[in-house]
């Protein structure tokens, strides 16, 4: 797989996982001010959206294409569930919103590598 085919495949998920990004904010908080773009978030989002990218090139270049969804609603579900540890546990909803994210995700990754 091509280096070219790989950016092009990134870029709809990380404008993707950034624009349900902004739509949870808003929708977190919709009478208060949403809680500030910190800067490591700026960053993380391209990254997360490049790693998922790489997980589906190993997936729809090996393994197959069967049952991708699956595969993406199970890191969907990973990363939502550790928004509900910590000290600012976040709502559970976000879970959903996570797990849906991915699962959108891998639908544009499956279009663009499948």
């Amino acid at each position: 797989m091509t280096l070219s085919r790989l950016a092009l495949a990134w870029l709809p998920v990380a404008i993707l996982f950034w624009l349900v990004d902004q739509a949870a904010r808003r929708f977190a908080a919709p009478i208060a001010s949403p809680p500030p773009l910190r800067a490591w978030k700026l960053c993380w989002t391209p990254i997360e959206a490049g790693l998922l990218t790489l997980v589906a090139s190993l997936w729809f270049d090996t393994l197959g294409s069967g049952g991708w969804w699956v595969l993406f609603l199970l890191i969907g579900l990973l990363v939502g569930g550790q928004r509900l540890t910590g000290a600012a546990a976040a709502p559970r909803w976000w879970i959903a919103a996570d797990a849906l994210r991915y699962v959108a995700g891998g639908a544009l990754l499956a279009w663009r590598l499948g």
